[in-house]
C-alpha cells in the first residue's frame, strides 16, 4: 500500500517521516533524480536537497504516472498519510522498530561501516554541520558526495542477489 511505499522512501532517503508523507511532486524532479524540501518544510528551516538513489526513483516514477494530485503519497481523501501510517506497516510486519530509528541506523551504518567524511553524513540528514563561521564558508551542500552515500546506503538497504552475506569490516563507498 501507499504506507509501505512512503515508508520504504523514507528508508531510502533517510528523512524524517513527515518531510516524506508531506512530499508533493513540484519538490521532485525524478530526471535529475533529486528531492528539494522547502525550509517550511524543515525541521531547521532551510531547504535540503535530497539526492534520490536509483531504488527511490525506480518507487517514484509508477505514482507519478498515477499520481491525481500534488502529493507524493496521498492518504484518504487526498490528503497526507497520517504519522502513524508508517508506523502501522511496521507493526504489520511484526517489527519492534520505530520510523524514525531508520535514520539513526542510516547515520549508525555511515559512521562505522563507510568511508564517508561525517560532515556527509550529517548533511544527508540534514543536520547544521560546524560552528558560524563554517557554516558561512560552507555553503555547498555537496550533493555529488552525498548522492555516493545515498547510493551505499541503498545498496546496504538492498544488496545485489546473492550478495547476502557481507564480509565484517567491509567499508562501503568511500568519499
Amino acid at each position: 500500500g501507499m504506507g509501505a511505499k512512503a515508508l520504504e522512501f523514507t528508508i531510502l532517503t533517510a528523512a524524517r517521516s513527515g518531510e516524506a508523507r508531506e512530499a508533493v511532486w513540484g519538490e521532485i524532479d525524478i530526471d535529475a533524480a533529486l528531492w528539494t524540501i522547502p525550509a517550511e518544510r524543515m525541521k531547521a528551516g532551510r531547504p535540503h536537497v535530497v539526492p534520490l538513489p536509483s531504488r527511490a526513483v525506480e518507487l517514484l516514477r509508477p505514482l507519478r504516472e498515477a499520481a491525481q494530485g500534488d502529493l507524493v503519497f496521498p492518504g484518504a481523501k487526498g490528503k497526507p498519510l497520517s504519522d502513524m501510517s508508517l508506523a502501522a506497516v511496521l507493526k504489520r510486519m511484526k517489527l519492534d522498530v520505530t520510523v524514525h530509528g531508520f535514520r539513526s541506523a542510516f547515520r549508525d551504518w555511515a559512521g562505522n561501516e563507510t568511508g564517508f567524511p561525517r560532515e556527509i553524513m550529517e548533511e544527508a540528514l540534514a543536520h547544521q554541520v560546524g560552528n558560524a563561521v563554517e557554516r558561512a564558508y560552507r555553503r555547498q551542500a555537496a550533493v555529488d558526495k552525498r548522492r555516493t552515500l545515498m547510493a551505499a546506503w541503498a545498496g546496504f538497504l538492498n544488496p545485489p542477489a546473492g550478495g547476502n552475506v557481507r564480509k565484517l569490516g567491509r567499508k562501503a563507498g568511500a568519499a
